[in-house]
């Protein structure tokens, strides 16, 4: 009852939409006016506010938050283990002589914070005995109030540097690069007359792809508690063959689940736009509006907090693995880029004509030569153990790296590479439904690709690869850098050009020529794709082992340094955590699957046999016939060998693999040795459940958690 009450209380989103953020209204309304000024000069042009300013404004956001009922507040930040950092202070100062405390909030405690860093991945930027770190407050990130069991927290969107000032996050980078995509777009549309736009702009739109389990059948799988995944479990009989469930109407739960995720982002100003069920049973989808990529990475990371804590809310677990069930659809987090001017100009949108728009074609030919040059590097942005097993099954994008354009803007390329001038743009036409009282609709000439990794999608890109449970910030680093070197290049040589015209018709067509080979609008999942590309000499890593070198590889060093997004010795250590990650999260897995299938599923096994002997001798006792059961015992017992054997094999792979120094040789190792025998162990325990009695197997199968939601 209780529950129907929540289903049927109203609220108006307008209303609480953004209530919990230090946004620009709440600024304007609480700072002084000069203090404000001072800010959004600091916003925009990125200039340091001096000490008295920030003063100011932390004793205003600290009146502020407590109003909000917070405590305490904390620097928010990306470090590069995956997940978001805080440590929590109040607000109170050194208690008066009274006894009583004042609450207190000053400039140097808002704009500078120093946590411990001793225990965060640094990839040796650092020494361990050298614990501290800085936090340094993104103040184009608005600060938030976190409402949750701890009460109310003030949490302010920082940057985590080492004491010599080296990256040991996600946010330090992605503002770098933005920088060098503003300054670059800057040169380029200043070569077409554009003089009023004072800025340009990465967009982000992260659509967010999870499933959700009972949190009861959750904690009886130690594989999912541990690795977030299943190492084991044999399909059902149902999986996602009819499609059902893909835009399917919302159960109940979940729909209440929905409800109350939306409410609690939009308090804290996400723009929770789209939800839906995805293809897989137990499957779903959260969308919001694009938004400035670092405002856009730092509301990823809150959709993937609130998304686990309200599924414990609702008796639920939230699943943000790539690929939590074999066989059925991964996770991913589609990633919608695109490039805006402070005064809303589109450099992506072709406009009705794209064959004459020449801004347009030098844009889109430079994405295309940033991508054809760095396709490794990008793809190692989405690089991740579980992305592994999604990428290039299912639903997810091929690890080969190509770009769907549509049939409009092919068209115009092939023009541009066989004529050297493009004269017309193919019309999408109507699209008629053949229904009188329906209308007809205009179709898009660029369509949609879903087995692209790179997709034209209207008047942005989509980059398909980056895993489920990753921070978006890393993709759109590289995106950002590599586009604003092909921007370099080419404004140094549209500026030197004596006839601007002709020396731009020159560069899109020799461009178009250079990228030709990576565009691609077919089956991304066929045989016949994967046979073409190697053809064209694309790179096809299927693993995040044989992505990693790209972060060191010369042209990429060189790319970043020259727009001061890393130096060396910071892809060095980005190098390094990677690979320490990989063989970190093969080794857990590795470690569960022996703990589970020797404490779980062998003794599990064993008293089944014990049962199908008794059950021979009752049979044969009374002359029947025991042949069946006789069968069936022995496959079982077959099957135990096998599993039995494997488990051996993993241990002992297992143990030497730990044994190894970290770095690129045991990363490989875990990939090339044992990974294998982690496949092996699994073949024999999946064919066994589909033996054993379920009433003796010791966990929920795939049915209870995909269908029991």
């Amino acid at each position: 009852m209780e529950r129907e009450k929540t289903y049927e209380k109203s609220f108006d989103v307008a209303d609480i939409f953004g209530a919990n953020v230090f946004n620009d209204e709440t600024m304007q309304k609480r700072l002084p006016s000069k203090v404000y000024q001072k800010l959004k000069q600091s916003i925009e042009e990125g200039r340091e506010l001096d000490l008295e300013t920030a003063d100011v404004i932390a004793h205003e956001m600290k009146e502020w938050a407590i109003e909000k009922g917070a405590t305490h507040y904390t620097h928010w930040f990306l470090p590069l283990t995956g997940v978001t950092a805080e440590k929590h202070d109040s607000f109170i100062s050194a208690p008066l002589s009274s006894g009583k405390v004042l609450m207190r909030f000053s400039g140097k405690e808002l704009t500078k914070g120093e946590p411990d860093a001793s225990s965060f991945p640094s990839g040796g930027l650092r020494a361990t005995f050298e614990a501290r770190g800085y936090t340094a407050w993104d103040c184009t990130s608005p600060a938030f109030v976190r409402q949750d069991a701890a009460g109310a927290t003030l949490c302010i969107p920082t940057a985590f540097c080492s004491y010599n000032g080296q990256a040991l996050d996600q946010k330090t980078p992605l503002l770098r690069s933005m920088q060098a995509i503003n300054e670059q777009s800057l040169r380029l549309i200043r070569l077409f007359g554009n003089t009023h736009s004072r800025k340009v702009t990465p967009m982000i739109g992260a659509e967010q792809e999870y499933f959700l389990v009972k949190s009861e059948n959750f904690m009886e799988r130690k594989d999912l508690v541990y690795t977030g995944r299943t190492l084991f479990g044999a399909m059902p009989p149902k999986g996602q063959e009819l499609d059902d469930h893909y835009y399917g109407a919302i159960r109940q739960r979940v729909a209440s689940f929905m409800r109350d995720v939306n409410i609690e982002l939009w308090k804290v100003g996400v723009t929770a736009k789209t939800q839906h069920n995805e293809v897989a049973p137990a499957q779903h989808e959260l969308a919001p509006i694009y938004d400035k990529a670092n405002i856009a990475v730092d509301h990823n990371q809150i959709v993937m907090h609130t998304l686990r804590r309200i599924a414990s809310k609702h008796g639920l677990k939230c699943l943000l693995h790539e690929k939590p069930f074999a066989g059925v659809n991964g996770s991913g987090k589609h990633n919608n880029w695109s490039l805006m001017t402070d005064d809303g100009i589109n450099l992506l949108d072709p406009g009705i004509t794209p064959h004459e728009n020449t801004q347009f074609l030098l844009v889109l030919m430079c994405i295309l030569k940033g991508i054809h040059k760095h396709a490794d590097l990008l793809r190692e942005s989405a690089a991740d153990p579980g992305n592994d097993h999604r990428l290039g099954v299912d639903e997810a994008p091929p690890a080969i790296l190509s770009v769907f354009l549509g049939e409009q803007l092919e068209d115009v390329m092939d023009q541009l590479i066989s004529t050297g001038f493009a004269t017309h743009s193919i019309d999408g036409g109507k699209l008629k439904t053949g229904v009188r009282t329906l209308p007809d609709l205009a179709k898009d000439a660029t369509d949609r690709n879903r087995t692209s990794p790179f997709a034209f999608t209207g008047n942005k890109f989509e980059f398909r690869m980056v895993g489920s449970r990753d921070s978006v910030a890393a993709p759109n680093i590289v995106l950002n850098s590599i586009v604003a070197e092909a921007f370099a290049d080419a404004c140094d040589v549209l500026e030197n050009a004596e006839d601007f015209g002709l020396a731009l018709h020159d560069l899109i067509k020799l461009y178009a020529n250079e990228v030709r080979v990576i565009v691609f609008n077919g089956n991304g999942y066929s045989a016949e794709w994967e046979k073409e590309a190697k053809r064209r000499g694309l790179s096809n890593l299927k693993s995040m082992v044989d992505a990693i070198p790209a972060l060191t590889e010369e042209q990429t060093v060189e790319m970043f340094k020259r727009f001061k997004v890393f130096t060396r010795a910071e892809l060095e250590s980005r190098a390094e955590i990677q690979y320490e990650t990989y063989s970190k999260t093969i080794h857990i897995e590795a470690r569960t699957m022996i703990d589970v299938a020797g404490k779980q599923i062998i003794p599990a096994v064993m008293q089944y046999t014990k049962m199908l002997a008794e059950t021979v001798l009752v049979v044969e006792g009374v002359a029947g016939d025991a042949s069946v059961q006789k069968e069936i015992l022995q496959e079982v017992s077959a099957l135990l060998k096998e599993a039995k054997k494997a488990v051996v094999a993993l241990t002992e792979y297992t143990e030497s693999a730990g044994k190894m120094s970290e770095g690129m040789e045991r990363a490989r190792y875990y990939y090339e040795e044992v990974c294998p025998r982690m496949e092996a162990l699994r073949l024999p325990v999946d064919k066994l459940e589909m033996l054993v009695d379920k009433e003796i197997w010791p966990m929920p199968s795939y049915g209870d958690l995909l269908f029991d939601v």
